[in-house]
């Protein structure tokens, strides 16, 4: 069957606790990967990173479209997950000012959002992800359908945020991939980010041979149909690191089901602003009609509510 989705509402389940060419890929350096990883900066992962990023930075990150399933009022914390299946994933992401020999950029705000391992988003979950897949609504968790999978962090004075979520799965026409923004000039406030501007807008991608790995694991394998390649993709334009490709480390080799962890620096411009609405590099697919179209939800959790999962860097 394809699209077999029940008319849901985004309130049905309650909500729990949740809270151009640039940079080469890189950007963090290898012996450092551990300590990059850690909870704590340590003074060695502070010191990899500036230098890295010195050497390898080069110009802008490439902007890009950001996509038709954008919703405002994004949570600030480290976990995004709200109990949605799938293999980990660990983001560490450093940003850095590439006009000014990519010095941190501390105080940014990253803000990710991308679909769960059945090609559907929060805000939008009757969106027919293409091929056949389960109804959203099956998928057993008691995520909440206005926020999973959504969120932001607060870069640290090291320019560096950290991410707890899962591998997205993918939707048609779109090869895999996590949608991205970087603020500055904002401030935290009843725990979202309010004000400042949108520095970059992009998109983060994912080696074909490790996706498509992924996706015969389950839950992802109930998700069947074609599967769009990097190659093939209407955003993806093939520079590598330079246009949102990670750097992927697995967190155990021979068992992909432990999950990955992830690694980009971002090389912007703070005084730029690129919001990504109505740029080029394709459109992303279409929403459902009257699905949510920017506006934050109603019913969206507060911070209180969310409090004992939310976390700032």
């Amino acid at each position: 069957m394809t699209g077999n989705h029940k008319d849901k509402t985004i309130t049905r389940r309650r909500a729990i606790a949740v809270t151009g060419g640039t940079v080469a890929a890189g950007g963090l350096a290898i012996a450092g990967y551990q300590s990059a990883f850690a909870d704590t900066e340590t003074t060695a992962d502070a010191t990899a990173t500036a230098s890295a990023t010195s050497s390898a930075c080069m110009t802008l990150m490439t902007s890009v479209t950001e996509g038709p399933y954008y919703l405002d009022g994004a949570l600030v914390r480290k976990d995004i997950t709200e109990g949605k299946s799938g293999v980990p994933l660990t983001l560490r992401l450093t940003v850095v000012d590439a006009t000014d020999g990519c010095t941190p950029v501390p105080g940014a705000a990253v803000e990710i959002w991308h679909c769960d391992a059945w090609g559907y988003y929060s805000g939008y979950t009757t969106a027919n992800p293409g091929g056949s897949a389960p109804a959203e609504s099956e998928d057993g968790s008691t995520a909440n359908d206005a926020t999973y999978l959504r969120g932001y962090q607060i870069a640290n004075g090291n320019g560096v945020v950290k991410f707890e979520t899962i591998f997205p799965g993918w939707y048609t026409p779109r090869t895999c991939h996590i949608h991205v923004k970087v603020h500055t000039g904002g401030e935290k406030e009843d725990g979202t980010y309010e004000g400042g501007k949108v520095n970059y807008t992009g998109q983060f991608f994912f080696d074909d041979d490790i996706a498509q790995e992924i996706f015969t694991l389950e839950p992802y394998s109930k998700h069947s149909g074609s599967y769009t390649t990097l190659d093939n993709d209407m955003v993806y334009d093939g520079g590598g690191a330079s246009s949102g490709l990670l750097t992927l480390k697995a967190v155990h080799k021979k068992d992909p089901s432990k999950g990955y962890k992830g690694f980009l620096t971002l090389g912007i411009d703070p005084d730029a602003e690129s919001t990504g609405a109505g740029s080029g590099g394709g459109g992303g697919g279409t929403p459902p009609s009257g699905a949510p179209t920017g506006e934050p939800p109603s019913d969206a959790p507060s911070e209180s509510a969310t409090a004992s999962a939310s976390a700032s860097s």
